[in-house]
């Protein structure tokens, strides 16, 4: 199993923010063929306050052919292109072998 992370500094508008990566985002990611697992987590700080970075996403894929041929499908090439003019400057894309048991 592979997996492609994203993780998001805070935007100046939050909300703004959230609603696009919602709203249009997201949708376009859940259309990307060979998608086993998606995980979005809201990052905290443990004493309050906001943590930065304050996103993170996880794709999960079985292989890493089954990664690159999501990456390059039209809802792959979508996201991408979605990606870079929301989220751009405030994004950074990791991938990743899982070892271990993903539950």
């Amino acid at each position: 199993m592979v997996k492609m992370v994203a993780l998001y500094r805070r935007p100046a508008d939050v909300q703004a923010f959230l609603a696009h990566y919602e709203q249009v985002h997201l949708p376009l990611v859940r259309q990307m063929p060979g998608l086993v697992r998606l995980e979005v987590s809201r990052l905290f700080h443990p004493r309050g306050g906001s943590a930065n970075p304050f996103l993170l996403t996880e794709m999960y894929f079985d292989t890493r052919e089954s990664l690159f041929a999501a990456m390059d499908s039209e809802a792959g090439r979508k996201s991408g292109e979605d990606l870079r003019a929301f989220a751009g400057d405030l994004v950074q894309i990791y991938f990743a072998d899982v070892e271990g048991e993903v539950l």
